[in-house]
């Protein structure tokens, strides 16, 4: 899913930057609405979705619900050991990032920047949250992730709460959340068809923007487009209860922080910007390990 959203924001970047290089005509400007609102662009942005969350259902059917279903039950038994904890940074991740990249979407659309970031975090919230439920009729075989979870949906509200809270605090911008993957030893034995639904190849990372943090006689010499990064990750998942958490420090590329001007640019950074790109790192935790380049 997370492919999926990234790819209706790249859709959505290709389409502002050709509108804009449009000359705009007298006889095309679109009809005057008393709200603003591009219903053109809307549309647009409606059907992706539309088609986005289709494709995303079916893709989760053949992953997660394709057993039979059951009345509606809590998992509270095997909800923390089965990624012992993992899944709920995943959880945190998506509506956090989905609020993100459709309120861009949504401000393309002309609605002002408050409104579209609510309805990004509503969207988010309200597509885990009818997977959260679906999840409750779908029976168990043994993977013991399915069955609503409190945690999940805890950490639902919490990523797609976050986003809101950060337009309200300058101090929070300096705190985002980012996604990477890397082919674990399982992923690559075959054990999974997807990467995103390996948690062993999925790592989350909270990018710290280091330069607004640093003192004014130090930040101005400091480069805006290097993070510190602070990452996580499991291995060696048996799904009861097994496996170890790795923890990581190292750098980030803040590309937003680029000295790059445009709008074009800075919503491709922006899009971007929810994606750890490989860069130095050391795992302090099991053991310590130096990485060139930690993906």
């Amino acid at each position: 899913m997370q492919f999926l959203v990234l790819a209706i924001a790249l859709f959505f970047i290709t389409a502002n930057s050709m509108y804009s290089q449009q000359e705009i005509l007298p006889d095309t400007v679109p009809p005057h609405n008393d709200s603003g609102i591009n219903y053109t662009r809307l549309a647009v942005v409606g059907g992706v979705t539309a088609v986005g969350i289709t494709y995303g259902f079916i893709l989760q059917k053949n992953l997660w619900w394709k057993g039979e279903k059951t009345d509606f039950y809590f998992n509270f038994d095997k909800d923390w050991r089965y990624s012992i904890g993992a899944d709920k940074l995943g959880h945190f991740f998506f509506p956090y990032m989905v609020a993100g990249v459709y309120s861009q979407a949504l401000e393309w659309t002309n609605m002002d920047s408050v409104s579209a970031l609510w309805w990004g975090a509503g969207l988010g919230l309200a597509h885990q949250t009818f997977v959260e439920i679906r999840d409750g009729f779908s029976k168990d075989n043994g993977g013991g992730y399915l069955g609503f979870s409190w945690g999940d949906m805890s950490a639902n509200v919490l990523g797609a709460a976050y986003p809101l809270l950060q337009q309200r605090s300058p101090f929070l911008r300096n705190f985002t959340v980012k996604v990477s993957f890397y082919p674990s030893e399982q992923y690559r034995a075959g054990a999974k068809n997807v990467i995103f639904d390996d948690y062993e190849s999925t790592y989350h990372w909270l990018s710290i923007g280091v330069k607004n943090l640093l003192p004014h006689s130090i930040a101005e010499y400091y480069p805006a487009w290097i993070n510190l990064a602070v990452g996580h990750s499991v291995k060696q998942l048996d799904g009861v209860g097994g496996g170890h958490h790795e923890i990581f420090i190292g750098l980030d590329w803040n590309l937003a922080g680029i000295p790059i001007e445009g709008k074009f640019w800075k919503t491709v950074a922006k899009t971007l910007g929810y994606y750890h790109f490989p860069a130095p790192a050391v795992k302090i935790y099991p053991n310590v390990v130096w990485y060139g380049l930690r993906f």
